[in-house]
């Protein structure tokens, strides 16, 4: 998620709603019963992910886990299951090259609470700051070799971590706001011509294809180091920024190869400055351009949600019609990960994307989640 302003600083009238929600479940007597259950009594197994079958997919969530996006903690995931109604078939987190470490921890509480590990791994240094270009992990660095014995300590402990997870190596690199952006690495200053991937007329900015190598190289390296246990995840930003042809995500596709499944991060509004953005403009669209990219590849919304601007729009409307369309109008979607978090930017304005930011929303996000089309455990295959 893009140009996010980190802050975890308390908010009364959202827990208030909660409270208000919890008091009114229990005083009804519980008559909805639970699709999954809110705790899972067996941990995440060995063997590998099944896709869920046609009519589902799995439920996902990342909670706001700290400046560093990995400070992963159980109580927050067992709120949130609670606030939600529903326990996480996926949690995600951040693993960042600048902290030089394997997350161990947070797989094992993740594992042991029975949910899949989805970890966005970017390789970006301190003190994290978006739009400043490449840093000591950029892409020409990676592809000389000078992170080769990270890499490899990343991937002999997943290999030994033995259980299923996603990974997500350098997101949303269609943008510029990350510093692995194809945009730093050079980009065409003529049009690019629009053959077919094949045709020699095509016109290649050096940007996204030195993306395409760096991408390919950590594949390699972390495959070489038999971690066999990783899902890759291809993850791109729901609109090109620029939004120019060689910017387009079909440039960076690293090919089927080197690609588990595809993500897609796409937001409703998230700034006061912003205008509102509907639901099909937020999903369908992006949806589209991602399924081009490979007929069979099965689809994640590997990051999607909205804030609360009640001046702009209803978002706890925009909910309910975003869990309608994301579970009748798009087959190959098989997981969705909400981004639940609440940020103060630079203007001093608040940016709540959490699902508990009013008890509309709250209520439409469990509405949506209850549904049965919504599966709350990993299945796995010995």
């Amino acid at each position: 998620m893009f140009f996010r302003k980190y802050s975890d600083q308390s908010c009364i009238r959202e827990w208030v709603f909660v409270a208000i929600l919890i008091l009114i479940t229990i005083c009804s007597g519980c008559k909805k019963q639970l699709s999954s259950p809110l705790v899972n009594q067996y941990p995440l197994g060995e063997g590998s992910l099944v896709i869920p079958p046609a009519g589902s997919a799995y439920t996902g969530s990342y909670l706001a886990f700290g400046d560093t996006e990995d400070q992963l903690s159980l109580e927050k995931i067992e709120q949130f299951e609670k606030n939600v109604g529903k326990h996480q078939a996926i949690i995600a987190f951040s693993s960042f090259w600048g902290e030089q470490t394997f997350p161990s921890h947070n797989l094992d509480i993740i594992s042991r609470h029975g949910s899949m590990p989805l970890i966005y791994w970017s390789p970006w240094d301190r003190p994290y700051e978006q739009d400043k270009g490449p840093d000591r992990f950029n892409l020409h660095a990676i592809l000389s070799g000078q992170w080769d014995a990270y890499i490899d300590m990343w991937a002999t402990s997943a290999k030994k971590f033995g259980h299923p997870l996603f990974v997500s190596w350098g997101l949303e690199m269609n943008g510029t706001w990350f510093p692995w952006s194809g945009c730093f690495y050079g980009a065409p200053k003529t049009p690019v011509h629009t053959g077919g991937p094949q045709s020699p007329n095509v016109q290649k900015a050096i940007g996204p294809e030195i993306y395409k190598s760096a991408y390919r190289y950590v594949v390699n390296r972390v495959r070489k180091c038999g971690a066999k246990n990783i899902l890759w995840v291809f993850h791109v930003n729901s609109y090109s920024y620029p939004l120019d042809n060689w910017n387009m995500i079909a440039q960076y596709y690293p090919g089927p190869n080197y690609v588990d499944w595809l993500g897609l991060s796409a937001y409703g509004i998230q700034f006061k400055d912003e205008s509102w953005v509907t639901v099909k403009d937020t999903f369908y669209y992006p949806y589209l351009a991602v399924c081009a990219l490979d007929p069979h590849k099965p689809i994640m919304m590997a990051e999607w949600g909205i804030a609360d601007f009640p001046k702009f729009g209803d978002k706890a409307a925009w909910l309910t019609e975003a869990f309608g369309m994301l579970s009748s109008q798009f087959p190959r979607l098989k997981a969705a990960i909400v981004w639940n978090e609440r940020w103060q930017n630079d203007d001093k304005s608040f940016s709540n994307l959490r699902v508990t930011s009013s008890l509309e929303s709250l209520e439409a996000y469990r509405a949506g989640v209850a549904s049965p089309f919504w599966l709350g455990n990993p299945i796995l295959k010995k």
